[in-house]
C-alpha cells in the first residue's frame, strides 16, 4: 500500500522572517535540535513489526487530538505572536519591531521546552527580559517577570481559543471522512489527548462537530489519567472503557512520545507526522503518512490484520 501525499498547508502563515527572531547558532542547546530533512518519510511507508503470530481484527480507531485531528503548533505559534504584537513586547529590549516566533524556529523551540510559561521564561531568559507596554523597562523582580509571563499567557490563550473559533481552522485531511468510515461499518472510536479536557473539547465541537464529538465511545483527556504520555496509562484506560482487547485497537498519532504511549499499551500505532515531527524516529510505528487523504478504513483493517506483533 504506497500513499503519496504531501503535507497538509499550514494554517494561518506569517513572515518567517523577523529582526526579533533569534538563530539557533547562538545556542549550543538548541543546536542538538538539528534535525535530518523534512522529506525523511517522503511517502507512506508500512513498517513490519516481527515476531509472533496472533492476527489483529480492527475493532476500534484511537486519534490523538493536537498533531493528529489539528495541527495546532503553528496556532499557538500565531497566538504567541499575536499576543508579542498587542503588547507590544521588544526582545531584546534594542529591537526596532515586536517578538515574532519563525516556523522553523518554532519548530524546533517546541520539541525543546513544553509549556507556554517555560517557553517564555526560558526564550527571555536566553535574550534579555522585554520592554513592553506592560513594563516599560525590562523587569528585574521575580513577581515582575511573573506578572509578564502570567499576563501574555493569559491573552495567548484567550487568542488561541477565538482563532479555534473563528471558523477558519480545518482538522486535517482525512480526518473526518475516515472517522465517518469507522463509524458506518460499526467500529468505536476514541480521542485520547495528552492536552487538558477544556482544550480538547474545545477543538473537537469547532473541527469535528459536536455531534462527531458526543457520538465518540470513548474520549480522555491529560485531566482523566495520573501520567501522561508516553506513558500507556490513557490507552490502556481507553481500551477498558470501549471493552476491547488492546490488540483490537489502532491508534493514530504524530508523534514519538504518542507512538511510545500506544506500543507500551500493546496497542498497534500508524503515524501521520507534521512538520514539527516529521524527523523523529517512527520505526515502532506499522505505518507512516504524511496525513490522512489517500488512507481509508480499509487500509487500516489490512495494516493491522497483516501485523505480526512483538512477543
Amino acid at each position: 500500500m504506497a500513499v503519496s501525499c504531501s503535507h497538509s498547508s499550514i494554517l494561518f502563515p506569517r513572515s518567517t522572517a523577523s529582526t526579533s527572531s533569534i538563530g539557533f547558532n547562538r545556542f549550543p542547546c538548541l543546536q542538538t535540535l538539528r534535525f535530518k530533512s523534512r522529506n525523511v518519510y517522503p511517502k507512506s511507508r508500512v513498517s513490519s513489526v516481527s515476531a509472533s503470530s496472533a492476527s489483529r481484527s480492527l475493532e476500534a480507531l484511537i486519534f490523538d487530538c493536537d498533531g493528529v485531528i489539528l495541527e495546532s503548533e503553528n496556532l499557538h505559534r500565531q497566538a504567541y505572536n499575536d499576543a508579542f504584537a498587542h503588547f507590544d513586547v521588544r526582545c531584546p529590549p534594542s529591537s526596532s519591531e515586536s517578538l515574532d516566533w519563525s516556523l522553523e524556529f518554532y519548530d524546533k523551540f517546541q520539541n525543546l521546552v513544553g509549556g507556554g510559561k517555560p517557553k517564555m521564561r526560558w526564550y527571555f531568559r536566553e535574550n534579555g527580559w522585554p520592554t513592553s507596554t506592560l513594563f516599560d523597562t525590562p523587569p528585574e523582580s521575580d513577581d515582575d517577570r511573573a506578572k509578564l509571563i502570567d499576563a501574555l499567557q493569559d491573552w495567548k490563550t484567550e487568542r488561541y481559543k477565538e482563532i479555534i473559533k473563528s471558523g477558519s481552522v480545518e482538522a486535517r485531511p482525512g480526518v473526518v471522512r475516515l472517522m465517518d468510515e469507522a463509524r458506518a461499518a460499526g467500529k468505536k472510536l476514541a480521542v485520547c489527548s495528552a492536552a487538558t479536557k477544556s482544550s480538547v473539547i474545545l477543538c473537537l465541537e469547532n473541527l469535528i462537530q459536536i455531534e462527531r464529538f458526543q457520538g465518540l465511545d470513548c474520549f480522555l483527556a491529560g485531566d482523566d489519567v495520573k501520567e501522561k504520555k508516553p506513558d500507556p496509562s490513557i490507552y490502556i484506560t481507553a481500551a477498558e472503557k470501549l471493552g476491547v482487547s488492546v490488540k483490537d485497537c489502532l491508534v493514530i498519532e504524530d508523534s514519538v512520545i504518542g507512538l511510545q504511549a500506544a506500543t507500551k499499551a500493546g496497542m498497534s500505532c500508524v503515524i501521520t507526522y507534521t512538520s514539527s515531527t516529521s524527523d523523529q524516529d517512527f520505526k515502532e510505528a506499522i505505518a507512516v503518512y504524511p496525513d490522512l487523504t489517500n488512507v481509508s478504513l480499509k487500509d487500516l483493517e489490512t495494516l493491522l490484520q497483516t501485523v505480526v506483533t512483538a512477543a
